[in-house]
């Protein structure tokens, strides 16, 4: 989570909103990013979504089994189905997000027994640090 969390640190001195992300496998990071939208004008570019297409561009396959992904804000809709189509094992995130949260808060796509996967997934991982990098972010810029 500490190299989510310096991913999102690096998003915001990018004028973008600090979520960071990581893809872990066995034991080792295979990928890291951080949110990309206002840099590149892609409303894709998510910090979890960049994570994934690097995962698997390493992997060199879209099936990411055996992985982890760490990020600082529960994931929103897109990147929580995302995580379900690439097979991710296991979600790691800090914030919840009452607003778009995907992973339990709003809807729980990850673990939606209607879909043929779900994750394993553990929250409130340094929940305090990460929800705080997004108050003080959002605080700047009003």
């Amino acid at each position: 989570m500490e190299e989510a969390i310096e991913e999102a640190i690096k998003a915001a001195r990018e004028g973008e909103v600090p979520i960071g992300a990581v893809v872990v496998f066995n034991n080792q990071i295979i990928a890291k990013a951080h949110n990309l939208r206002e840099t590149i004008g892609d409303p894709t570019a998510h910090a979890e979504i960049l994570a994934l297409r690097e995962a698997s561009r390493l992997k060199r396959h879209w099936r990411l089994l055996g992985t982890t992904l760490y990020t600082t804000l529960e994931p929103c809709p897109m990147c929580a189905g995302a995580m379900v189509m690439a097979r991710i094992d296991r979600l790691v995130f800090g914030a919840f997000d009452p607003k778009t949260g995907a992973a339990g808060s709003l809807m729980n796509i990850v673990q939606d027994p209607r879909l043929n996967h779900r994750l394993e997934v553990t929250s409130g991982i340094k929940e305090a640090e990460c929800r705080e990098l997004l108050k003080e972010f959002f605080k700047e810029r009003r």
